[in-house]
């Protein structure tokens, strides 16, 4: 509150001391008039304050003689038509023969000046009312004024608020919509016509979200309208996705230097909405700045205060084009228009108050006429008068105060005795009325004004919050026009509130018909998520791509979700989709050529194996021990066939058979090989005098030892079946998981590794004595050829091992195959081609006495 109106208030209270130790009477104390206000006799008598001038007088601080009251200055026509509209009001209901038709309402009005101190000094005149009664050294006051309508400032509504509500006076205020006077206990007496500014955060709250704004600058008067909006509003969007990009205040003093400050500010920053919570003296100054600056790339949002200033298209030019006015609902009143855009001077004013207003507004001059004796106007520019009355918002408000308190007043006749709401069931009184009683009625008040609406005031004395939203526009006449382009209404409930007509609005700035762009970072699309930048609002953000696994499909998420079991993202990393059942196939490229290379191998070992079989009687088959290279044959046979078992689709039974044929019949290649190494080294050991080697390494010896080492073997896999077999498994696979590979899972380390371990014991040993055995005669060179096998297949299974635990996936299998298939192919080309080229391409040599020529 400002101290001007602290000082009214200790002189009004310590008056009476003041005035007692000075030997003043009662008569000159309460003879003191209410300056320049408008008065209408009555059986009861409203107050009613307007900002008729926007400047006041200065006060006097020293309260120590009387000093004349100052004039206000600086007309303002609107608030000067809100006061003819509380005038009609009160005709209106005076000619309605069902409302008060024993009653007749006056009125007391004064000028408020657009300051807390001329308000509340206007207030306490007001109150203490044009008569007296003086009995002996008392001085009592007749309630003349038991309410008043008013102010239009929050500030001065909280002066007067706290002063009157000492003496139980109610206020009905038309304009002031401060949330902080919703507080019951500080303001038990204030009552308003006018939404509470909650419900104005709410609305641009809403809009600012609707529209995706998420980027604002607010700028907010040095009040307590203009901080309690802007921190309404603050406190709006908290946990949404709008940031205050910044926050400024527009000084009281209007320091041009200031006003500089905070339109560069709205010049540099990317908020390319303006949200300016002020009343529209402040607002003025601003927007001045900003034109002068050529700033008209900017969207601004007008509240309640400012929405439907049309004096400012006067200086503006195209800068508040496409501004959205948040407007307190706006209703024709009928006969009201025509009652204010007739004033002529066939109804001049007679009262002080409208006569300073005819005289700068329309350039009147009033003259004392010389016939009637009475002062009437000589006027320059009485045209001014016929001005436009839509849009005046606080005209239908101030309508609306009048008639809660008449009908107040209705009731208070209604009550009938013992059954009133006061003490003993007693009603209240009518004449005088007091303050108190009224105001118990006019928080009870309910009734429908002639437009239709249902007026009721809430437990804190405000209305339902209701809107126009309204957008400047240019009319085809080139002047500037509001146009209706939505509503709000908060019992509509909170999903249906905000009802916008976007495809009617005209925005600022250089967007046209486009929606404006005001954000700190760009949205985010699908697949990415949002990443506050460090220091600075959730606003602003880095778009960061979702890791594999993860999405998102909406714009602007905060954060990417994981897919399901089985399913995988895609690309784009915008929805999930099943992952591919990968295995080594037989569709496959690869497993098509493996499984080629598999069946070539067979049928090449099967060509093999009948050659043999046909020239089973040759000396050649016959000295390499035809009985085992047929028993190598079949098994190198089984060999290139068991590969084929590790393609396909894994099933429990085809991963233990895999593993333990691809064992087994290794093991018996081997063990053939190694017999016939043994038996070339024995051959040739017999040969000397005295050795007798040959009888332990007959063919019954020779079976019975490959019988044994592949009994060993098959022991193996048999434990490794029992204890823990191998069975199919599923891994996450393939290029950045987004496979489900199926796979074998050997089940016991242990027993796979014997396996492999067993079989490469025998290829060491079948190594060695081959390698033993090289420099035997040409014609009985089988272990160099062995030797080279062995070799081959030791580098094979050498290099195995490590391919093997670092393929992904199916290669895995791959490998494994391949490294049967080349150990197989080395075998059978190295032991067996040079034989095959000797039956086939050169019998000659396939003699005995060739093979027995060395």
């Amino acid at each position: 509150m400002a101290v001007d109106a602290w000082l009214w208030t200790i002189g009004f209270l310590v008056g009476p001391v003041w005035v007692h130790s000075l030997g003043l009477s009662c008569a000159q104390l309460q003879s003191r008039s209410v300056s320049g206000s408008l008065y209408k006799e009555g059986d009861v008598i409203i107050g009613g304050l307007f900002a008729v001038n926007f400047k006041a007088p200065e006060p006097d601080h020293k309260f120590t003689e009387r000093v004349p009251a100052g004039h206000c200055q600086s007309v303002n026509l609107r608030l000067y038509l809100w006061l003819k509209t509380m005038i009609f009001t009160v005709e209106e209901i005076n000619r309605d023969l069902n409302l008060l038709p024993n009653l007749t309402l006056g009125y007391m009005i004064a000028d408020s000046c657009l300051s807390e101190a001329s308000a509340l000094s206007a207030a306490l005149s007001l109150v203490t009312g044009k008569d007296e009664v003086v009995s002996g050294e008392e001085c009592t006051r007749a309630p003349t004024v038991p309410v008043i309508i008013g102010d239009i400032l929050s500030s001065s509504s909280i002066a007067l608020a706290d002063t009157l509500g000492v003496f139980g006076i109610p206020m009905v205020s038309y304009y002031a919509s401060c949330a902080c006077l919703s507080d019951r206990k500080r303001f038990p007496t204030f009552i308003r016509t006018v939404p509470s500014n909650a419900f104005q955060a709410i609305v641009i709250a809403r809009l600012l979200n609707r529209m995706g704004w998420s980027w604002v600058g607010v700028i907010y008067g040095d009040d307590a309208y203009g901080q309690t909006s802007a921190q309404l509003l603050i406190n709006e969007v908290q946990g949404s996705n709008v940031c205050m990009a910044y926050s400024e205040v527009i000084p009281k003093s209007y320091s041009q230097s200031r006003i500089t400050q905070i339109v560069e500010k709205i010049q540099s920053s990317k908020a390319q909405v303006v949200v300016i919570f002020a009343i529209s003296a402040d607002t003025e100054v601003l927007i001045k700045e900003a034109v002068k600056r050529n700033v008209t790339d900017k969207q601004w949002i007008a509240p309640t205060s400012w929405s439907t200033a049309g004096y400012f298209t006067t200086w503006s030019g195209i800068s508040l084009v496409g501004t959205i006015g948040i407007a307190l609902r706006s209703v024709e009143i009928q006969g009201l228009s025509s009652y204010l855009t007739n004033l002529s001077t066939e109804h001049y004013p007679t009262e002080k108050l409208e006569q300073n207003v005819w005289e700068e507004a329309f350039g009147c001059k009033f003259t004392t006429d010389s016939q009637s004796g009475l002062l009437k106007p000589k006027c320059s520019n009485l045209g001014n008068i016929q001005v436009q009355t839509a849009g005046f918002d606080g005209m239908y408000n101030v309508y609306k105060a009048v008639y809660a308190v008449a009908h107040a007043i209705q009731n208070m006749q209604d009550c009938e005795p013992g059954k009133g709401p006061f003490k003993n069931g007693n009603c209240p009184e009518i004449k005088p009325i007091i303050p108190e009683q009224l105001l118990h009625y006019l928080k009870a008040v309910k009734f429908t004004t002639t437009t239709g609406e249902r007026v009721y005031f809430d437990d804190n004395g405000d209305p339902a919050g209701s809107y126009d939203i309204l957008n400047w526009q240019i009319g085809t006449d080139g002047k500037m026009k509001f146009v209706n382009v939505g509503n709000f209404d908060s019992s509509r409930g909170p999903d249906q509130d905000l009802q916008l007509d976007i495809q009617n609005v005209v925005w600022g700035g250089s967007w046209g018909n486009k929606v404006p762009v005001s954000v700190c970072s760009e949205s985010c699309p699908p697949g990415t998520r949002k990443a506050v930048q460090k220091g600075k609002p959730i606003c602003c953000f880095d778009c960061i791509h979702c890791a594999a696994g993860e999405i998102s499909n909406t714009t602007d998420s905060t954060e990417c979700m994981k897919c399901p079991q089985r399913f995988w993202s895609n690309t784009d990393r915008t929805q999930c989709i099943p992952m591919a059942v990968e295995f080594l196939s037989f569709q496959d490229d690869m497993g098509i050529i493996l499984a080629a290379l598999s069946v070539a191998g067979a049928a090449l070992t099967g060509t093999v194996l009948t050659a043999f079989f046909r020239h089973r009687d040759t000396p050649l088959v016959r000295a390499n021990n035809s009985e085992l290279s047929f028993l190598l044959l079949l098994s190198l046979k089984l060999c290139f066939l068991c590969a084929l078992a590790f393609i396909g689709r894994p099933a429990p039974w085809s991963c233990m058979l895999r593993h333990t044929l691809f064992g087994i019949s290794f093991v018996v290649c081997l063990a053939c090989v190694l017999s016939k190494t043994v038996v070339v080294l024995v051959a040739f050991r017999a040969t000397l005098p005295g050795s007798n080697l040959m009888k332990y390494f007959g063919p019954l010896q020779q079976r019975a030892g490959i019988f044994f080492c592949t009994m060993v073997q098959v022991g193996i896999c048999v434990l490794w079946l029992a204890l823990a077999p191998p069975l199919p498994t599923e891994t996450a696979g393939g290029e950045l998981g987004a496979r489900i590979v199926l796979l074998c899972a050997v089940g016991s380390v242990v027993g796979f590794s014997l396996v492999l371990g067993y079989i490469g014991l025998l290829a060491a040993i079948c190594f060695l004595l081959a390698f033993f055995a090289r420099k035997l005669p040409d014609n009985f060179n089988e272990a160099k050829f062995i030797t080279f096998s062995m070799l081959i297949f030791c580098a094979v299974w050498i290099t195995f091992v490590p391919a093997y635990v670092s393929s992904p996936g199916k290669y895995t299998v791959a490998v494994e195959v391949f490294a049967i298939l080349a150990s197989s192919y080395g075998l059978l080309l190295c032991i067996f081609a040079p034989k095959c080229y000797i039956i086939l391409f050169r019998p000659e040599r396939n003699t005995k006495k060739n093979m027995m020529a060395k």
